[in-house]
């Protein structure tokens, strides 16, 4: 059966963008052309100015449709485990496990910071994204709390903002050194934006802290 214009174009798009998450995650926004992204896709620079009016368009483009991924799946994640014992642990586990199956996708987080940081035209865009992911993720916090994080005068929108900030300092330490944040160390922190006691830990763990 014959394609039609519609799903020609939707086609050129998903390459497009499929070749500049590559190029843009493996060489850096500034290193890459629009005609590299184009050969890479076997489309013409044509097209990626029909599409996407240019490269900045490309980028911008990249993180909106991946911009709530990780928001999602914490809500998700939250929505889906009866009474969380310990939610800022989901919280961790689901966003570093968002980012390790996608490479490309902190590392255009950081293209795009970098583009709209040196670009004022740029910054609204990427405001808008960053609030998208704080309400998502805002509604997550409300919805197994009481309407604030139990911190007072803090709401869960200010919750998210912390968290968000947090979340994306870890990742940027870990994607270098893994064993910089190690899971307990990257939980622990998000409890203490919540003044969260830490869950028990193991008795052994406990006295060889004591011993330092």
């Amino acid at each position: 059966m014959a394609r039609t214009q519609e799903q020609r174009k939707a086609e050129t798009r998903t390459r497009l963008l499929d070749a500049a998450a590559e190029l843009f995650g493996a060489r850096g926004f500034d290193a890459v052309s629009t005609d590299a992204v184009a050969d890479a896709a076997d489309r013409t620079s044509g097209a990626v100015y029909a599409h996407f009016g240019g490269k900045p368009g490309m980028l911008l483009a990249l993180l909106e449709e991946r911009s709530l991924t990780a928001g999602r799946a914490i809500k998700r994640a939250l929505a889906e485990a009866d009474e969380p014992a310990d939610p800022m642990a989901t919280v961790w586990r689901t966003f570093a496990a968002a980012a390790d199956s996608d490479d490309t996708w902190m590392l255009l987080e950081h293209e795009l910071w970098l583009y709209a940081a040196r670009h004022p035209e740029a910054r609204a865009a990427l405001a808008r994204r960053y609030a998208g992911a704080r309400q998502v993720m805002a509604e997550a916090f409300a919805a197994w709390s009481d309407g604030t994080d139990g911190v007072p005068g803090r709401t869960p929108d200010g919750t998210a903002t912390l968290v968000l900030g947090l979340l994306l300092g870890l990742e940027m330490q870990r994607h270098l050194d893994p064993d910089t944040v190690p899971d307990d160390l990257a939980e622990h922190g998000l409890r203490a934006l919540l003044g969260q006691d830490p869950p028990a830990r193991p008795a052994r763990r406990k006295e060889r802290h004591r011993a330092h």
